[in-house]
């Protein structure tokens, strides 16, 4: 991703925030996180927003496979998102179906916020998450979520009204994706 792809979607990501767009999408399903990738990536990406339709892997690890995705997704949309563990339990699984070709981490990490606020009055103070602490329990949250669950919920702060802890947050976000040539504060 160049410069002017971090810069447009850093832009839409400020405007979530800044426009209120963040209260019109539906909280905890595919939908929501579908509009939150579209409106996110709606100026960088022809698939924002869309379902992947190619397999993808990243590094040694292969998301779900193409055959399975849709399924997969039906079942992560039913999952119980009462308590704080069913909440990451669900984030998790997403993450390894990786619905999108790209930015599933970013809109993942929104769409999970939403979810965390709207059932716990809490959300995610990502400034806080250093990113390779992050990086790796989410690589072994496949095999065992207690990591990444304790890594979250030191985090977990109940600023979800709080403009800076969501803009930091999204520096954050990207900074974990290897972006971070423009600070979200910067963009005009």
């Amino acid at each position: 991703m160049n410069r002017n792809k971090e810069y447009l979607s850093k832009k839409r990501a400020k405007e979530l925030w800044d426009f209120g767009v963040l209260g019109n999408y539906e909280i905890g399903n595919l939908k929501g996180l579908k509009d939150i990738h579209a409106y996110l990536f709606q100026d960088v990406f022809d698939f924002a927003g869309k379902i992947r339709t190619v397999n993808i892997s990243k590094g040694n690890f292969r998301f779900a496979t193409l055959l399975f995705l849709e399924s997969n997704l039906a079942i992560i949309e039913k999952m119980p998102e009462r308590t704080f563990d069913e909440i990451i339990n669900k984030y998790v699984e997403m993450n390894v179906a990786h619905p999108f070709r790209e930015g599933n981490g970013r809109a993942t990490r929104i769409w999970l916020d939403l979810i965390l606020k709207k059932n716990l009055g809490k959300c995610v103070d990502w400034d806080k998450i250093d990113k390779f602490a992050y990086l790796s329990a989410m690589e072994r949250s496949v095999v065992n979520t207690l990591e990444i669950n304790h890594l979250l919920k030191s985090a977990l702060t109940d600023k979800i009204t709080d403009r800076e802890v969501f803009m930091k947050g999204i520096d954050k976000s990207y900074l974990y994706e290897d972006l971070y040539d423009i600070s979200i504060e910067d963009i005009k």
